[in-house]
């Protein structure tokens, strides 16, 4: 009897196992493709909103500062006004960073144009708003894919509803720039229309899909993830139901992603200490508002 239930149970062994080794095999790393191998060693440096803490968001002066300082990937925020115009900012209204009030897929791109998009900006705590009544407007994703052709670029699409999929993805066509772009979402739905309309072009991982490699890694099976995007964009902690706060950011985490060739991007870090800490640990990217730190920091 005794025999009879240990072979059993070496059978049952073996069968995980097998079955261990065959998803293990399935999942196959992460392709490489340009938007990483353009980058030249060390840690990329991806400006936050073109670097907000140092110019107005989302702003052709942001991007412009961005550029000038030597940053790898200008990071970037769309969403599509009523008539169908692609336009970067943060929120979902103008609300915050302009002088004008409204929702922007209720509002037309000709009403965006004229707000002051550097009027919110300041840096000492509103005693002086430098760029206000500048001239500063909110760009166009085409005008942002007009002035900098040759920057790679991390764009998050805001707008869930109505899908602006389509005609983003047209867009990227339409300039060629498939090879330096990362697309970024919350929203479950819309990054997987994404990749169904524009497979050509890389997306990060949404929540879901980050947790189950969470999860996978903690209990020491992380071998078996099933990347469907290119990167992990975390910030260094998380919330989790039961549990509580958990660290993200882990060695582990970093190596065992990287081991299937998915890219680690932290966000979004302005401390120096901790942006050399992150580092040390191995992240392949750091998403910041002070761009001129980190570049500091990796030199």
């Amino acid at each position: 009897m005794k025999s009879r239930k240990m072979r059993i149970v070496l059978s049952v062994v073996a069968g995980l196992f097998v079955l261990y080794v065959a998803l293990a095999w399935r999942a196959q790393p992460v392709p490489e493709h340009p938007f990483y191998t353009q980058q030249d060693g060390g840690v990329m440096v991806i400006a936050h909103q073109g670097g907000e803490w140092l110019r107005p968001s989302n702003t052709l002066v942001a991007f412009d500062h961005a550029v000038e300082l030597g940053v790898d990937v200008l990071e970037m925020d769309v969403h599509q006004t009523k008539d169908g115009v692609i336009i970067l900012m943060h929120d979902d209204t103008v609300d915050r960073t302009t002088d004008g009030r409204g929702t922007i897929k209720e509002m037309s791109f000709a009403e965006i144009r004229e707000l002051d998009a550097g009027h919110y900006w300041t840096d000492d705590d509103g005693a002086t708003y430098p760029y206000r009544g500048q001239g500063i407007q909110v760009p166009t994703l085409e005008e942002i894919f007009q002035n900098y052709p040759e920057m790679r670029m991390n764009i998050e699409i805001k707008q869930e509803t109505p899908s602006m999929v389509r005609p983003f993805c047209q867009l990227i066509r339409d300039y060629n720039m498939e090879e330096k772009i990362l697309v970024a979402t919350f929203h479950q739905a819309t990054v997987e229309e994404f990749r169904q309309v524009c497979p050509h072009v890389i997306t990060s991982m949404v929540e879901p899909e980050i947790q189950l490699f969470f999860g996978l890694n903690t209990v020491f099976l992380g071998a078996l993830f099933q990347a469907p995007g290119t990167a992990f964009q975390v910030p260094r902690t998380s919330s989790l139901p039961i549990i509580g706060t958990v660290d993200v950011l882990t060695e582990r985490f970093i190596r065992v992603a990287n081991s299937h060739n998915i890219q680690v991007h932290a966000w979004t870090i302005n401390d120096p200490a901790e942006m050399e800490r992150l580092i040390g640990l191995g992240v392949n990217g750091i998403i910041t508002d002070r761009p001129d730190l980190l570049l500091e920091v990796t030199r």
